[in-house]
């Protein structure tokens, strides 16, 4: 025979009530009613944005109401986070872009231990104005390490 007991126990539940979201911005035009929209990687579209806002940066959506708070532009200097590849999240700042014609861009990146490294322009995803990221970030702040110490 056998005797199951259910033990339920209570729980203090905390939940995080998201303010505000990172959006890429994926395209910027005009509407046939000559609306300007941007189109966010995320599938958003936001009228009337800041006219500074061009393609490739990052706009700060306030969930609550729709609109754009801050905007950081893609540009060198700026603290990123590299969403795809090899590199994947991987945190560094903006050193350069390398613009090739006709193949893929390359952005080169240094993180907080001095390392360099290359990346793809699509892999690259703003997160801040200068160094200061507006989102908290993982555990050893992006730096990828050695596979001797993964472990």
């Amino acid at each position: 025979m056998l005797l199951v007991v259910s033990c339920a126990a209570t729980h203090a539940r905390f939940f995080v009530v998201l303010q505000f979201k990172l959006c890429r911005v994926v395209a910027k035009r005009m509407t046939p009613r000559g609306i300007p929209v941007l189109t966010t990687h995320d599938g958003r579209t936001l009228r009337y944005p800041d006219p500074l806002i061009k393609t490739l940066d990052t706009v700060k959506l306030d969930l609550t109401t729709g609109k754009i708070v801050d905007f950081a532009h893609f540009a060198t200097g700026n603290v990123c986070m590299i969403t795809k590849g090899r590199n994947s999240g991987r945190v560094g700042i903006i050193v350069h872009r390398d613009r090739h014609p006709g193949s893929f861009d390359i952005v080169h990146i240094r993180d907080a231990s001095n390392q360099t490294f290359a990346t793809r322009l699509e892999n690259v995803f703003v997160i801040g104005k200068g160094e200061t990221p507006w989102v908290t970030l993982p555990k050893g702040n992006g730096v990828k390490r050695p596979i001797v110490n993964v472990k």
